[in-house]
């Protein structure tokens, strides 16, 4: 018969490893649940459409060591584009960060954080731009996510696109936290 001592240092590091999957980087809102629908507070307002266009409440826990800074985006894949549609994105956001107020992405940029960077997306704006798929399309997905970076700051032209944006994101990324909501008419 083999004995096998396992030292106390060994289940502790076992127990460690455990505990910070269970605390891993999250992103959630209070104005939208995973899987849930969009109101028509983010709902657009033109092209069809007649919501508030009104930005929801983010908040993200558990940011990896190394983080310098997040970006946020959201990201409708099932526009019909092509190449999908971006309505919101955010570089630049501190590492202090940890969440966006409701109405954060109005037009004047002010609600953001201090050196927090809206950037232009699909609506040609740099605001958040609401839901606002074709009538009688399958719901959309929008999905809402943020990126932990390992950079401070993205060095990006002032009139850059959402995928020149995206291209920086996804090269200085640590981690990436998402959920998803959906909305039809």
């Amino acid at each position: 018969m083999r004995v096998i001592r396992v030292s106390f240092l060994a289940l502790f590091f076992v127990f460690s490893l455990t505990c910070q999957a269970a605390d891993s980087f999250s992103l959630s809102s209070p104005t939208i649940k995973d899987g849930g629908q969009l109101s028509m507070d983010q709902v657009g307002s033109g092209f069809g459409c007649s919501g508030k266009n009104i930005s929801p409440a983010l908040a993200w826990k558990n940011a990896p060591q190394g983080t310098k800074s997040f970006a946020v985006t959201v990201y409708d894949p099932d526009a019909p584009t092509g190449s999908g549609w971006w309505h919101w994105m955010v570089v630049n956001l501190p590492a202090t960060a940890h969440q966006l107020a409701e109405g954060a992405g109005e037009p004047s940029g002010k609600a953001l954080p201090a050196g927090a960077r809206p950037i232009r997306v699909d609506s040609g704006q740099a605001v958040f731009s609401g839901a606002c798929p074709p009538i009688g399309d399958k719901p959309h997905r929008y999905i809402f996510t943020v990126y932990a970076l390992k950079t401070d700051k993205l060095e990006l032209p002032a009139d850059a696109t959402a995928a020149m944006a995206g291209f920086m994101i996804h090269a200085e990324t640590i981690a990436k936290a998402s959920f998803t909501a959906y909305y039809g008419r």
